[in-house]
This record gives structure tokens, C-alpha cells and sequence, in this order.
């Protein structure tokens, strides 16, 4: 497809369109979909919460948290719907790459593989997240925060995964300058696209969504409220969630996108357009997606 083929507008309209991928109504927890976040760190704990609740509120069926082994009992502790692995640190809080035998077999059985939110120390995530991509052979795979450095190291990924910056995380991947990023943010999501071989959604007012083969959508909406703390960690969960039910990564990403933005307004008009939490977003979901006929009754 090329890249000059013009961006669809997510609204209603085409997620009617393109619905999810429906559980078999006769189905146990597994045909949803395993959902492996790893996340969260001795500083930032909340993010591995925020994204694991987000996965299963969007309909994952099975979750993993692979999380700092400072705070895993904590995490453990505050999501008893999910199994936590206690990942080794380093001094500065980041995830050891001589650590990750300890996931194998969990990778072995995992659809979706969310990596990034409250993650901290740069050099040791890049790599760990590069060291673990080699693992991820058939499970979707979402980068998100500092997780989406590795792009330094890898240049092109050999099978496509997800990144999710906003436009001075956008800056920081590509070295160009966030006005210029700004300024033509569609042609900007594009290139980052077919260069690195990702989904790539450069998240804003205006979120744009683009293809390594040049499909793009943008989504106008959601609220001023949802700059927030924690946001983004939602979103990428969300996403991770939709791809472990089967959605592709593209349409796990629209949709996490429009069911985000949605959440937002409805929050905005309940509680007032700012100080609503990244935390209430998700509780939406359900229902917003039911809304939709994303989930079939």
C-alpha cells in the first residue's frame, strides 16, 4: 500500500467497521488471550498497576506482571487477578538482562508482551528490552516509555512491534526537533513507521496511527483531563489487552486509542474535565466497548 494512502478518521463509524476479534462463547480464560506486562520499578510501581488493569480490563483473559523484585510483593498484593515475577535490579532500578530466563516459559504462552511503563534506568532497559525481543518470536509486541530507546539499538525491527511516543519522546527516537514533529506530526508517524518496521501512535491532542506499509488513521478527542500522570500507561495496556485477544497490532492500537479518549470524556463529564485519575480510566472500558459491539452478548 503506499504511503501517500490518506489517513481514515476513527470514529464510530469504522470501529463499527472493524470489530474486535469475539471470545468463543463456549471459551475459558486462555482463548482471550495471556497478557504479559513488564513493568513498574522502585520508584514507579503504580505504572506495572495501571497497565495490567487496563490488559484485562480490555478483555485479556490471563495476566502476568513481571516487575522490580523490590516492589513485586506490593504489586502482588494490590492485583490479585494477575501472577507477579520478581525481575533482579540494578543499582539504578533497572531490569537485569541475565533475568529474563526467569520468563521463558511464561513467553512460551504469551500473546501480548507489554514493556515499558515506570521503567527506569536507560542503559540497562535498552538492554534488557533488546535482549528480550529476541524471545518474543510470536507474541505481539507493545514498547512503551523508556522501553521505545531501543530503537537505538536495533535501528529496524525484524517483525513489526508497537511503539506509542508522544511528541518529545518522538523528538528524543528520531533526533529531529519536537516543533518540526509538531508541525507535520501525520509525515512524521509515517517515516518512523516504515523506518523502524513498527505501528507507530504519536499521541496528542490529535493522536496519529501509522503502518509500516503506509496505512494511517487519526483520532481526534478525548480531553484535556487526560494528560495526566499515568495516562499513557493505560493506553499502552489497553492496547496490550485487544492484541491478546487476537486484534492485530494495528487495530489493538486503534481501538485502544479511541476506548482511552472515550473513558476521558465520560470521566470529564462526570467528575469535571481535570482532575480525574489515570487509575478510573479503565473501569470504562467495559462497558464503552459493549457500547461499540466490540463485545458480543
Amino acid at each position: 500500500m503506499s504511503p501517500a494512502t490518506p489517513a481514515l478518521d476513527v470514529d464510530t463509524a469504522l470501529l463499527h467497521g472493524w470489530p474486535l476479534p469475539q471470545p468463543d462463547p463456549e471459551g475459558d480464560k486462555e482463548t482471550r488471550g495471556r497478557t504479559l506486562v513488564i513493568a513498574g520499578s522502585c520508584e514507579m510501581p503504580g505504572a506495572a498497576l495501571l497497565a495490567a488493569t487496563a490488559a484485562l480490563r480490555a478483555g485479556a483473559g490471563r495476566l502476568t506482571v513481571a516487575t522490580a523484585a523490590s516492589v513485586a510483593p506490593g504489586v502482588a498484593l494490590a492485583l490479585p487477578e494477575g501472577r507477579v515475577i520478581a525481575l533482579p535490579e540494578s543499582p539504578d532500578g533497572g531490569f537485569l538482562a541475565d533475568g529474563i530466563g526467569v520468563l521463558d516459559r511464561v513467553l512460551r504462552k504469551t500473546q501480548a508482551v507489554l514493556l515499558g511503563p515506570g521503567l527506569q534506568d536507560e542503559a540497562t532497559t535498552k538492554a534488557f528490552v533488546q535482549a528480550l525481543l529476541a524471545r518474543c518470536s510470536d507474541a505481539a509486541v507493545v514498547l512503551d516509555a523508556l522501553a521505545m530507546n531501543v530503537v537505538d539499538a536495533v535501528a529496524r525491527f525484524d517483525r513489526p512491534v508497537l511503539l506509542t511516543p508522544h511528541a518529545g519522546e518522538m523528538a528524543r527516537l528520531t533526533g529531529a526537533d519536537k516543533a518540526t514533529i509538531l508541525q507535520d506530526a501525520e509525515r512524521a508517524c509515517r517515516d518512523a513507521a516504515m523506518r523502524w518496521n513498527a505501528v507507530v501512535a504519536l499521541k496528542g491532542a490529535r493522536t496519529w496511527i501509522a503502518t509500516p506499509q503506509g496505512q494511517a488513521w487519526h483520532h481526534d478527542g478525548g480531553c484535556v483531563g487526560l494528560a495526566t500522570s499515568g495516562s499513557g500507561d493505560t493506553l499502552a495496556g489497553l492496547i496490550a489487552g485487544l492484541a491478546a485477544r487476537g486484534a492485530t497490532l494495528a487495530q489493538a492500537c486503534v481501538w485502544g486509542v479511541a476506548l482511552h479518549a472515550r473513558a476521558g470524556s465520560v470521566l470529564a463529564e462526570r467528575r469535571g474535565p481535570l482532575g480525574f485519575l489515570a487509575g478510573e480510566l479503565a473501569a470504562e472500558v467495559p462497558r464503552l466497548m459493549h457500547a461499540l459491539g466490540a463485545i458480543e452478548t
